[in-house]
């Protein structure tokens, strides 16, 4: 297996630089994995292929503003801080863009706290300490981090947003859950489907390529994730009752997995800490009967995963059916159900 074995060839006018409107009506393409049937529809249709009894999983995370702009001290050339993780109230691990940016050097966050690079971590990531913390400038001066493929978006931050969004964490959003509505969430449950929420704060990584040859070799970046007593509760009972779990997204994924990798036996366990999981073609799933996710870049961690659900074949022929019939790829792109 290559990392080449995963790419696919994307025209720019298949990436989607605005959302579909309303939210449920973005397109939907459901795979049958057994079979490989492709089948299309629309998003808000998605009840059909689901039966009482089955837990829908969503990542209730909340993307937060994580992109600031600067100025050096001295010299007050430009600077952009992108903060992935926090380590304390004044220390944050960043992507700092700029020359120079070296131990020592100084920040003048815009409308915000005077900062400083305290260590080089490699490449473009910097641990940075502000002398304040920097929550407080989130709303004056925080700008909401889009993928770096979307460059005309002047629309509503909130409809970066999932509708079940709460724990403030990500720099990214978990854009499988983009096209849920409360009022199709309502109509799910009615008809007997189960909803549950983890917690997985998305970084950056996520939209990283693999650049090594053979993707074993790849390090995926650390993200914290959780799961609850109550809804690792749900999972069991739904899969006793005869239910599928079916995850939103490639985030709820790896949160399951991650816990089910960590449970003393069958039964899924509460769990919350970093997981690095890599989910690779061969992978044995352990919790995810169904997944829901949306199109994923070329030889990415995520189109990886995608495949070990299916098979590196069916998901890339699927691709190019989607490119047939114009479905919009990535972050604000159309969704795919995998049964």
């Amino acid at each position: 297996m290559k990392t080449e074995d995963f790419f696919y060839d994307l025209p720019a006018e298949f990436i989607a630089q605005t959302p579909a409107e309303p939210r449920d009506h973005s397109r939907l393409m459901v795979l049958e994995r057994e079979t490989g049937r492709i089948s299309h529809h629309r998003f808000f249709e998605i009840g059909q292929f689901l039966r009482p009894n089955d837990l829908l999983v969503v990542n209730e995370t909340r993307v937060f503003p994580a992109r600031f702009f600067g100025s050096k001290l001295p010299g007050g050339g430009r600077v952009e801080l992108l903060l992935l993780k926090k380590l304390d109230d004044f220390r944050w691990e960043c992507l700092v863009g700029g020359s120079g940016m070296k131990p020592g050097r100084q920040i003048q966050v815009m409308e915000g706290p005077l900062a400083e690079v305290i260590e080089d971590l490699g490449e473009s990531r910097r641990l940075i300490r502000f002398v304040e913390p920097i929550e407080g400038a989130f709303d004056r001066a925080g700008h909401v981090p889009l993928p770096p493929y979307i460059h005309a978006y002047k629309g509503d931050p909130e409809r970066y947003q999932t509708v079940f969004n709460k724990t403030l964490g990500s720099a990214a959003a978990p854009t499988a859950g983009l096209h849920f509505t409360p009022a199709l969430l309502e109509k799910l449950q009615l008809q007997g489907v189960g909803l549950a929420k983890i917690d997985l704060h998305v970084g950056l990584d996520t939209f990283a390529p693999v650049t090594e040859e053979d993707p074993e070799t790849h390090h995926i970046h650390k993200e914290w994730c959780a799961i609850s007593a109550e809804t690792a509760q749900m999972i069991n009972q739904t899969k006793q009752n005869g239910g599928r779990v079916v995850a939103v997204g490639t985030t709820t994924v790896r949160t399951l997995e991650s816990a089910a990798a960590r449970s003393q036996n069958e039964s899924l366990q509460a769990w919350q800490g970093d997981t690095s999981l890599f989910i690779l073609p061969g992978y044995r799933f352990r919790v995810v009967n169904a997944m829901i996710t949306n199109f994923h870049l070329p030889k990415s961690t995520l189109l990886m995963l995608v495949s070990a659900f299916t098979d590196r074949q069916t998901m890339l022929n699927a691709y190019e059916v989607a490119k047939e019939k114009g479905y919009h790829f990535f972050s604000f792109g159309d969704a795919m159900l995998l049964l």
